[in-house]
């Protein structure tokens, strides 16, 4: 980000307003947020064509400028990284075992019960929700677990966890939950034709060119020069490329959608109940469950972040490509960004002010 969320010492009271020690930029991301969400929207109403332009060159299904955006957010996020301390994190059982029940057991299961009890007369778009609880996050994640001063390491390695079950697991868990769950309920099914290899290649690239970055930068830097300079001089500078990049994916995303956004907003707001209780439900629910393993705020927060969120990039790709971009499905992939920017914006500021459950502990820089 802009510069990292001032990190509180071990002496400060869990009650001091963490948000104050926010850089600028940081502590005013909802407005830059709607800021962003507005210029996409009147950019794909007014400006004849950029739609088409924007999405005439693509990384798999998904539009080359929204990608390179997703680069540049990723990147300064995984620089921050002492991967020299990854170990302590892949030692924690009781992060690494909650995390894997969240997300791949409880988060796609809520998800298809909202889905189903919100939209019970659509099904295009209660099959698009469905898709979006099988997207585990592994992008937005980082910069929404930087802000709440979580865990970055441990972001690492949930974000590298979820990755390799999504390669493993989306295929398998989308014919469960859309054709064998509903057969065994007796409800309509749908099917879902997606390729491992597809999801590989979209992880590969979105997680691994930036993480590979991300490890070969700080490795160079500390080599090269040291660590307090790459911590006091270089990653200031490179800080505030992930806050431009994650405006720019906004504006990006919404500019390509705008037109279908604004002009179906009943749907819209169908689509967007399901998914505001989703993000209550998950986050709400993996942050008193982490306070209640006895994991610190930072792992707390980490955990919470990385079960809410949802990999809407892979959603809009699968439901593009195997429903057809003017499908309902792909909607309701579109709305997901729509609703869980700003709302995990709100709960970054939610978290901060949860941290006076905790006890005076040091939280990790």
């Amino acid at each position: 980000m802009s510069s990292s969320p001032t990190r509180a010492a071990a002496s400060v009271p869990p009650e001091t307003n963490v948000i104050g020690g926010l850089s600028t930029l940081d502590r005013f991301l909802p407005v830059w947020i709607g800021v962003a969400m507005a210029a996409g929207l009147l950019l794909g109403r007014l400006v004849p064509g950029l739609n088409t332009a924007l999405d005439a060159v693509k990384v798999g299904d998904i539009s080359l400028p929204i990608a390179l955006g997703l680069l540049l957010m990723m990147y300064p996020v995984l620089a921050k990284v002492r991967y020299d301390r990854l170990g302590a994190v892949t030692g924690d059982k009781r992060l690494l075992v909650s995390s894997l029940v969240l997300n791949w057991l409880i988060g796609p299961a809520v998800m298809f019960a909202l889905a189903w009890l919100f939209l019970p007369d659509l099904p295009e778009y209660r099959t698009g929700l469905i898709i979006v609880g099988l997207a585990r996050c592994i992008a937005m994640v980082l910069i929404w677990n930087d802000l709440a001063c979580g865990n970055r390491e441990a972001a690492a390695v949930l974000v590298a966890v979820n990755s390799i079950f999504q390669v493993v697991a989306f295929g398998a868990l989308g014919w469960f939950y859309l054709q064998v769950l509903p057969g065994w309920l007796g409800l309509p099914q749908s099917a879902l034709e997606v390729s491992a290899w597809d999801i590989a290649g979209y992880v590969l690239i979105f997680l691994g060119i930036p993480l590979a970055a991300g490890y070969l930068s700080r490795e160079l830097g500390e080599r090269v020069r040291s660590r307090d300079w790459y911590e006091t001089r270089f990653l200031p500078r490179v800080g505030p490329l992930a806050l431009y990049g994650l405006l720019f994916t906004v504006v990006i995303l919404f500019a390509l959608q705008g037109d279908t956004i604004t002009s179906q907003p009943g749907d819209v707001a169908r689509i967007a109940l399901p998914l505001l209780a989703y993000f209550a439900l998950m986050w709400g629910g993996s942050f008193l469950a982490g306070r209640a393993i006895g994991l610190p705020y930072d792992r707390t927060t980490t955990l919470a972040f990385t079960a809410a969120g949802n990999n809407f990039e892979l959603a809009i790709a699968v439901a593009v490509g195997v429903f057809g971009v003017a499908s309902g499905q792909a909607l309701a992939g579109v709305v997901g960004p729509l609703i869980e920017v700003p709302v995990l914006v709100a709960l970054v500021y939610v978290s901060l002010w949860g941290r006076r459950l905790f006890t005076k502990e040091p939280v990790h820089a």
